[in-house]
């Protein structure tokens, strides 16, 4: 029995190939999409025709200056006091007083000067206590501004003169020079800003400055 079912299956069996059963799709509604040829790459050198000037003209840009908004100054302000604030907890009095000296500034800005003079205070009196002859200069000399606009010029224009002392006992001679110019402009006009109506000849040089100081 089992013999006569192998034969059988031999005589009906048909082939494993695919290719044996084709069906016409254009009957079915089904048509053959034509495949276009490759387009050949287009060559193109228009870029050698240009004229490249290899000496472009030389022009000078001036930069863009932007004020600073009311809204960049609080948040400057509240990062400083922040700093500030760390680091006299940690007794980091050296960078405290620059964080004071920076916050004084912002409030500057901010034409805050009551609370400017009272930071550039607490910065002056770090840096003197950390002998820090640069910044204790830098805060008097901003100090007598605040003072200027607030209207009180005889105590700015001392803050000036200490501020020309220290530079000159420590050897800052570039300092001196400049303190000089703004103790003579503060003389003159009342401010340690030059009048933009009127224009100063030119001074001597300033190693010839520093010849006549020593």
């Amino acid at each position: 029995m089992r013999f006569r079912l192998l034969l059988l299956f031999c005589f009906i069996s048909v082939s494993a190939s695919a290719q044996w059963w084709h069906i016409d799709l254009s009957n079915l509604g089904f048509k053959k999409h034509e495949v276009l040829t490759v387009l050949k790459p287009v060559k193109d050198h228009s870029v050698s025709c240009l004229v490249i000037n290899s000496k472009p003209s030389h022009f000078e840009v001036e930069p863009l200056i932007l004020a600073r908004s009311q809204y960049s100054l609080e948040q400057a302000e509240a990062e400083v006091m922040k700093d500030a604030k760390h680091h006299m907890r940690f007794r980091e009095y050296n960078i405290a007083s620059y964080n004071f000296n920076g916050l004084a500034n912002v409030y500057v800005q901010l034409h805050r000067f009551s609370e400017a003079k009272w930071y550039f205070l607490q910065s002056l009196y770090l840096s003197r206590q950390q002998n820090d002859y640069n910044l204790t200069v830098r805060d008097l000399v901003s100090l007598a501004g605040v003072k200027v606009s607030l209207g009180d010029k005889t105590s700015a224009r001392a803050d000036l003169v200490e501020a020309r002392d220290i530079a000159h006992s420590n050897g800052m001679l570039i300092s001196v020079i400049q303190l000089d110019d703004k103790i003579q402009l503060f003389d003159q006009n009342g401010t340690m800003i030059q009048n933009p109506d009127v224009q100063y000849a030119e001074t001597t040089e300033i190693s010839k400055k520093i010849r006549v100081l020593y």
